[in-house]
């Protein structure tokens, strides 16, 4: 058996257990960055060091139109997908082990640095785009309340209480070979409700309030792609000079701001609705340090009560 059948046995066995757009990208990624290689190998054959070459080669190249080499969390998840497709032949279709074991890691899980806009970039950026108000309730919606891109662009009329001020987070949009779809949310922890402030709900009210024949179930931004966030972020930040950041590093900017107020982990991840607390805690720890420091500070005044004893003791 060839790389290449053991791919299309694995793919046909993912395609009815996983959402169609996880299944185009798993399908692009091997396109792309394995079949190329590894396609025509003996898949039983495959050691560790035909891996090895292979990440070098990966290692090696450029993103598409430009000097950029991958990402380390990139080269992580092709790394996995291969994985995986291995440990599939493994369990059943007797191939003896799977390469990319002995081979190592390669990637990260976590990128080293983690990029945020202040209020303050935000507001910048916000001028800057101020002539199209749709895409200033999107932006705003993204950065005051950390829901993710997918789960604000299937956002309709009745996911909105406006007497409570909350969002009612049930679903996920998803385009796919130019068809729009509205999926189930990421995760059961991902159907969640979220209080925005005040000056958000009336911001999202006034908004709906000149859609022109507009039902509760269709989508708010109807016209609106991930595509056309990414078209708007760039403008945006070449307008206002505001550096330049990823749609979801607006989620990452709503959870440093909850930080720095002092919210505490278990309430983030309900709020951007993480699967448990530990991915809180690993995805942010960095974002800590500080408050360990001011930590330290408040127990040294209250430690200095104690001065009195401490003397007598020396």
């Amino acid at each position: 058996m060839s790389v290449h059948s053991l791919y299309t046995l694995y793919m046909e066995d993912c395609k009815t257990r996983q959402k169609p757009t996880t299944y185009a990208n798993k399908d692009f990624l091997f396109q792309k960055h394995v079949l190329p290689y590894l396609g025509n190998l003996q898949a039983s054959n495959v050691g560790p060091a035909d891996i090895r070459k292979w990440r070098n080669t990966l290692l090696s190249a450029k993103k598409d139109g430009t000097d950029d080499p991958y990402s380390q969390t990139y080269l992580k998840t092709v790394h996995n997908q291969v994985s995986a497709m291995f440990n599939y032949g493994v369990k059943y279709y007797s191939i003896k082990n799977n390469p990319c074991l002995p081979a190592g890691a390669m990637g990260k899980k976590s990128a080293d640095t983690m990029q945020f806009w202040t209020i303050e970039e935000f507001e910048r950026f916000l001028e800057a785009i101020s002539n199209k108000p749709a895409c200033v309730v999107m932006f705003s919606l993204l950065f005051w309340t950390g829901m993710r891109s997918g789960e604000m662009l299937a956002l309709t009329p009745a996911d909105f209480d406006f007497e409570a001020n909350t969002v009612s987070i049930t679903k996920n949009y998803a385009r796919q070979n130019k068809q729009d779809l509205i999926l189930e949310s990421k995760t059961p922890k991902s159907r969640r409700t979220i209080v925005m402030p005040p000056t958000l709900s009336h911001m999202v009210q006034t908004y709906l309030s000149t859609l022109y024949d507009s039902s509760p179930d269709d989508r708010i931004f109807p016209a609106s792609t991930k595509h056309i966030l990414q078209h708007e972020m760039k403008r945006g930040c070449a307008a206002s000079g505001v550096k330049r950041i990823r749609i979801h590093d607006l989620r990452h900017s709503h959870a440093s701001l909850l930080i720095e107020l002092g919210y505490s982990p278990l309430l983030i991840a309900e709020r951007l609705g993480h699967e448990n607390i530990e991915t809180t805690l690993q995805t942010y720890s960095h974002l800590y340090p500080n408050k360990q420091t001011q930590l330290a500070t408040e127990l040294e005044k209250m430690q200095k009560c104690y001065d009195f004893a401490t003397q007598k003791m020396t």
